[in-house]
């Protein structure tokens, strides 16, 4: 066995089975919070009831609102957040939503922490990739702040020290890192997913299968994930099929989440490869959500990285329940049955796409560390090609 470092992130707790709000009072209670400032998805906030009982809760705790979250976190979009929080005195942050919710709360701690006010100045702390491959992470100052994660999709950030927010003017997704961006405690409340639609529960789920898929088939496994995540593979696809024959059955959505969090093990500690680093360029060129971007790209990296990875990727297949066929097929059946996408000219990605794709994810650590070597942008057209 190669050696080898697993990290543990500043995450304290793993809260599930309990109602939302109770859960949160006993967080804020443990951390003598008292001035506390909610991220959450518009749909969520406008939508539901799901936050305005939240912020009842909440009471004279509450210091405030953002719910102008977007797609993707558009750098503007953070510095906003940022600014509302620093004008609220917050001391503690709460993110309730998809993705973009958590990311955003993350995007905040990390303008608060540096006096960020402008989006160019985030430059300056993005990572970035040599020209060998290796990446380079500016530090960090520590955000004044934490952030306590209420999930509601299963893209399974809540589960890691990095963000992601968009540049809207060179159209690409940049990678943030931040030890205490992990938030130190996340709440898995089943019922508070119901009012999220079932497309993006089915897409952020096969976000998820990604991160369990490129855990098992990195090229540097260890024993730990090696554990959890083809557990956390199995959960889920069991579960999906579950919620998607009755998306009320609240058992099933627990078990998704349980599943999501048994796949993350791996996320931002292994070399995942191309599958979610290209994922970042599709979000950027096109606004693709990040599920719909694993469902197209997952299958077509696997075939890539066959001849680098085919014992690991047999895992894959047994996992799924489908011992005797490739990965390929087995992850591209399950998308299928989920009723999502699963071509890039499906998701809005043309071949004039391509160049700007391929050239872009040259300065991508996760494509740079794929399982068979990528050096050069032709590469990276074959997997958009397999992915056509």
């Amino acid at each position: 066995m190669k050696p080898n470092i697993y990290q543990y992130f500043r995450q304290e707790r793993i809260i599930y089975g309990f109602p939302l709000n109770e859960a949160v009072a006993a967080e804020l209670e443990r951390h003598d919070r008292h001035r506390v400032f909610v991220v959450a998805t518009r749909s969520l906030s406008r939508k539901t009831g799901v936050v305005s009982s939240l912020v009842a809760m909440l009471g004279n705790r509450f210091a405030g609102l953002f719910d102008d979250v977007e797609p993707h976190v558009p750098r503007t979009v953070a510095v906003a957040a940022a600014a509302a929080s620093r004008e609220a005195g917050a001391d503690m942050l709460i993110s309730i939503g998809g993705g973009s919710a958590i990311d955003t709360g993350k995007m905040v701690q990390i303008c608060l922490a540096e006096g960020i006010t402008e989006p160019l100045a985030l430059d300056r702390l993005r990572v970035r990739t040599d020209d060998d491959g290796t990446p380079v992470v500016p530090s960090i100052k520590t955000p004044p702040l934490r952030q306590i994660a209420i999930p509601t999709t299963l893209s399974g950030g809540e589960f890691s020290h990095t963000a992601g927010s968009t540049d809207t003017e060179r159209h690409i997704k940049d990678i943030y890192i931040q030890d205490d961006l992990a938030a130190p405690a996340v709440i898995l409340d089943a019922a508070a997913t119901v009012s999220t639609p079932q497309w993006l529960w089915m897409s952020s789920g096969m976000r998820a299968i990604d991160h369990a898929v490129g855990s098992i088939c990195t090229a540097n496994p260890n024993p730990m994930t090696d554990a959890t995540t083809p557990e956390g593979l199995r959960r889920l696809a069991a579960a999906l099929r579950r919620v998607k024959a009755d998306p009320h059955d609240l058992d099933a959505r627990l078990e998704c989440q349980l599943g999501v969090w048994l796949s993350s093990t791996g996320m931002m500690r292994m070399q995942y490869g191309a599958s979610h680093g290209l994922s970042w360029h599709l979000s950027a060129v096109a606004d693709v959500p990040h599920g719909h971007c694993s469902c197209v790209l997952l299958p077509a990296t696997l075939r890539f990285n066959e001849p680098a990875n085919a014992e690991r990727q047999r895992i894959v297949s047994a996992c799924l329940g489908t011992p005797d066929i490739p990965a390929a097929d087995a992850v591209r059946d399950l998308i299928e049955e989920l009723g999502l996408p699963t071509r890039l000219r499906d998701v809005g990605i043309e071949r004039h796409h391509f160049d700007k794709i391929a050239e872009d994810a040259m300065d991508n650590l996760l494509v740079r560390n794929n399982p068979r070597r990528i050096d050069h942008p032709d590469q990276v057209r074959e997997i958009l090609e397999l992915a056509w």
